[in-house]
């Protein structure tokens, strides 16, 4: 028997794009890496998320993600939503500081309260799994909602997983289906395969009611 595929934690991931293009118009890393350090320790958070992922990538400097994990501190504490979100993953993960799920899921609050679609979907994968929080499908599903309205691609392939197998919303193969066609056209090969097993379990009446509702879907903007 088909089954659908389910996601696991490892679709929590980084926010990866430095704030303000900042290697755009610069080719020279290293000078980046300086001024941006200066920047960083004058208390700028955007200059200091940049750093972390400049210490992270090896980018400019070598690689070391304890000094990653130092400026995205920083720059969390100040607020900033990709720090959160990526300091977060590394207490998720245990890279540069040991893993600690309670953590992850405080930062990743704070991330998703903002509305940044990666942190919601993160943290809804804690929710699901059980990591940081006892598990709870209905929050999974809220999280997983927030972000997937906004286009996130892992997170409308995690909605669709909960609505084909009904935890935490009723299941419902239209919903799921549309979902997982929304997180396949952005390449998400996960949705896919899922979405040949749904096939075989819709109607075609189903299929064109999901295909309506994939026409007619708009991502929300924060």
């Amino acid at each position: 028997m088909n089954k659908i595929i389910i996601y696991t934690a490892a679709m929590m991931v980084f926010v990866t794009s430095f704030s303000g293009n900042l290697l755009a118009q610069e080719p020279n890393e290293v000078d980046v890496f300086k001024e941006t350090l200066k920047k960083a320790e004058s208390g700028d958070a955007e200059a200091q998320f940049n750093l972390g992922l400049m210490y992270y990538d090896g980018r400019g400097v070598l690689q070391d993600y304890k000094e990653a994990f130092k400026w995205y501190t920083k720059a969390a504490e100040q607020g900033y939503a990709e720090a959160q979100c990526n300091l977060g993953l590394m207490y998720a993960i245990g890279n540069g500081v040991p893993q600690d799920y309670k953590q992850a899921f405080k930062w990743y609050t704070k991330a998703a309260e903002q509305g940044l679609a990666k942190s919601q979907n993160s943290l809804g994968v804690m929710y699901a799994n059980g990591h940081g929080v006892p598990q709870d499908y209905k929050e999974a599903v809220k999280w997983y909602t927030k972000a997937a309205e906004q286009g996130d691609h892992n997170a409308q392939c995690n909605l669709g997983v909960r609505y084909a197998k009904g935890q935490g919303v009723p299941q419902d193969y239209i919903e799921a289906y549309k979902w997982m066609n929304l997180s396949a056209a952005q390449g998400d090969e996960l949705a896919v395969k899922n979405i040949d097993i749904l096939r075989n379990k819709m109607t075609p009446a189903q299929i064109a009611e999901a295909q309506r509702l994939i026409r007619e879907f708009k991502p929300k903007t924060q």
